[in-house]
């Protein structure tokens, strides 16, 4: 007799800790004020994030080996140009739409991800984030309670 393994969804448990940023920066500008405002080194990933075939979001991350952390900044809307079937008076127009990574969240600009195994000072991280030019607000959101928390697994 053979014996026969499942894995559940419950087998992946990732400790993360996922922060809100609301800020009307392009992604390179708000990286580059994160960089300066925590000491970070967040880089360009060579490949965006790709949900689906409509929905790619480009990301930075940064492995920060002095404190065992992995971390991403990822901007949570998607444009996407799309093509209008038909003919009518607008078939030469371009149409976008718009998605989200996080649909509960859809007023959040971006989202950190830092996924570590030890405490991490939220509280002091979001001062710093705060002080930030141009950062509007920044604040924690409990990923466990998202129903599009999958979305966050990359």
């Amino acid at each position: 007799m053979v014996a026969v393994h499942k894995i559940t969804e419950d087998f992946y448990e990732d400790s993360f800790t996922l922060i809100a940023l609301h800020s009307n920066l392009e992604d390179h500008a708000l990286v580059y004020a994160v960089n300066l405002g925590i000491k970070s080194l967040f880089k360009r990933a060579l490949k965006d994030l790709e949900i689906s075939e409509h929905m790619s979001f480009p990301f930075f991350e940064w492995q920060d080996d002095m404190n065992d952390r992995y971390w991403t900044l990822i901007t949570n809307t998607s444009t996407k140009k799309e093509s209008l079937a038909g003919r009518d008076l607008f078939q030469d127009e371009p149409s976008f739409a718009r998605h989200h990574l996080v649909p509960e969240h859809k007023d959040v600009d971006y989202f950190i991800k830092i996924e570590h195994d030890d405490d991490l000072n939220d509280a002091a991280l979001i001062k710093m984030l705060l002080s930030i030019p141009k950062m509007i607000t920044a604040y924690t959101v409990d990923a466990d309670k998202l129903k599009s928390k999958n979305n966050l697994i990359f």
